[in-house]
């Protein structure tokens, strides 16, 4: 690695009412010993949280609950009452192509509800059909627990704008991931109408 040369200093004469007027500014200072390093501190200051006010967030009021359904968790498929069998077998097998994903790896369980739900409402802006929501399978949670598999789960059941979800591929994310079909599909293929 090339060492850069220093640019000379360049000393300016200044006459006498230019260094009072200096030395006035200044005022008493005590010069840095020169050990040609830049003094700095060695430790960081620790970061405060900024608080979402309303205004900025319109998510604040869309929180969803914990509390995990049962029924979720037993195969890890779910499809909305007048979604057809025939849909949640296509969405298993990738006739919608996954148009977004989302990985939630090392968020905490409040922060991942308000990725996901604004994950969902940029999809839903955007007119997705099929998004992958990868949650994790826990391996490296305390106690090695899936929160965060089981309550992604239960959030996408609570959101009317979820037609179905199922498991992932293992080529995405398998048990760690769900494939999430939404409502906001485009008008000539709707899975509804299946």
């Amino acid at each position: 690695m090339k060492k850069r040369k220093r640019k000379p200093v360049i000393a300016f004469e200044c006459n006498d009412e230019e260094i009072s007027l200096f030395r006035e500014t200044v005022g008493d200072i005590t010069p840095v010993p020169a050990t040609g390093k830049a003094p700095h501190s060695v430790s960081h200051p620790k970061p405060f949280p900024r608080k979402i006010s309303n205004e900025e967030s319109p998510l604040v009021d869309d929180l969803l609950s914990d509390h995990v359904s049962p029924e979720t968790l037993e195969d890890g498929l779910f499809r909305r009452s007048g979604i057809s069998h025939q849909t949640l077998k296509r969405l298993r097998n990738g006739y919608w192509g996954i148009q977004a994903r989302l990985d939630l790896h090392g968020f905490t369980s409040d922060e991942a509800r308000m990725e996901l739900v604004s994950f969902l409402e940029r999809c839903a802006t955007r007119r997705f059909n099929c998004v992958l929501v990868i949650h994790g399978k826990g391996l490296s949670s305390k106690n090695r627990e899936a929160v965060l598999k089981n309550r992604v789960r239960s959030w996408l059941t609570q959101r009317n704008d979820i037609l179905a979800f199922c498991q992932a591929k293992p080529a995405d994310g398998g048990s760690g991931a769900v494939m999430v079909l939404l409502k906001s599909v485009s008008d000539g293929d709707s899975p509804a109408s299946d």
